[in-house]
């Protein structure tokens, strides 16, 4: 991770204090955090989100995950991620305790479930509600559809979608969507699956990177199709959490710059600390589109690299497949 940490001129955010309740800080118009309209649902999501994962490994603390979570919503971004298996639940935990004394309301909250069939993504969910402290989340995604039979699984009778159905009828969440990392294919299925049984995604998260141009891409497929059905994007892995740094052609700034250059809705990024959300946070704020050049520059850096797959590890080992490893939350 100490390469993340090499980044070009952290800022402190612009706050304004004065006769703010709460002591909640505002951010001045001038460095406020891009926001991008999540696909047809027309909710207005900042471009940088915080990836859950991070937030709940055992060398950070609740204080320390508190810390980055409340100053992340108080300095601009509004779009959070978690699962229901990240660190065992604690990755969770620990957010819904930073989103108490008011800071649930400034939150659009993603959570991910790994269930299969509808018993197991219902009980998921309501475990997740539980740790997240809420009533309902925003946005539930599938996590890891990374198999070619996980889209029959989903919508089949009994199935996971059904859960997800009646959870949103319920109004324990609001939209609903997938992620995967493993094959744009998968993906693909998974958009023609849920066609062909008349029913649309709100939103869909997948690697979007400087590498994955290159390999088995994301971009190329998938993210065509997305804007053709007005789906919104949601990018994750800008860095390769983290082997695309450990390459040594890009930095964490270009990194992210590629992905918010895409037609991505937000590019979710881990940070375990207050420097590397300020890093995220300036590299929002800083953000404007790319020449040609300069998307070729990177590309141009990164094509060698990338042809392997070697540093896109979710692609090609288990590294990333928490249910590969633990077949039995899939139920």
């Amino acid at each position: 991770m100490a390469t993340r940490r090499k980044f070009l001129g952290v800022a402190a955010a612009t706050v304004m204090t004065a006769g703010m309740k709460h002591n909640a800080r505002a951010v001045d118009a001038a460095t406020e955090v891009p926001r991008r309209t999540l696909g047809r649902t027309g909710e207005k999501v900042s471009l940088v989100g915080i990836g859950g994962y991070h937030l709940g490994r055992p060398d950070l603390d609740q204080q320390q995950a508190t810390r980055i979570i409340r100053t992340a919503l108080d300095e601009g971004i509004n779009f959070l991620d978690n699962c229901w298996d990240y660190n065992n639940g604690e990755s969770e935990r620990r957010m819904g305790n930073a989103l108490r004394d008011g800071y649930r309301q400034k939150a659009f909250l993603m959570t991910k479930i790994d269930g299969r069939n509808k018993a197991t993504a219902a009980s998921q969910l309501n475990d997740s509600l539980k740790r997240l402290q809420t009533d309902r989340v925003d946005l539930l995604q599938f996590h890891e559809v990374i198999r070619d039979s996980d889209p029959d699984r989903i919508f089949a009778s009994g199935g996971a979608i059904e859960a997800a159905l009646e959870a949103r009828k319920d109004g324990k969440i609001r939209y609903i969507g997938f992620t995967g990392h493993k094959s744009p294919d998968v993906h693909l299925k998974m958009l023609s699956t849920a066609s062909a049984h008349g029913f649309s995604f709100d939103a869909v998260q997948m690697p979007l990177n400087v590498m994955d141009h290159h390999f088995d891409s994301f971009e190329a497929k998938v993210l065509p199709e997305l804007l053709k059905q007005s789906v919104g994007v949601l990018g994750m892995k800008p860095m390769g959490d983290p082997f695309i740094l450990q390459s040594k052609t890009v930095t964490a700034v270009e990194c992210l710059h590629y992905a918010m250059n895409l037609p991505t809705t937000v590019v979710i990024t881990g940070c375990d600390s207050l420097p590397i959300l300020q890093q995220a946070l300036k590299t929002a704020r800083d953000f404007r589109p790319l020449s040609k050049q300069e998307v070729a520059t990177m590309l141009a850096k990164t094509a060698k690299a990338a042809q392997s797959g070697e540093f896109e590890l979710y692609k090609t080992s288990h590294h990333f497949d928490g249910t590969h490893q633990n077949p039995q939350w899939l139920g």
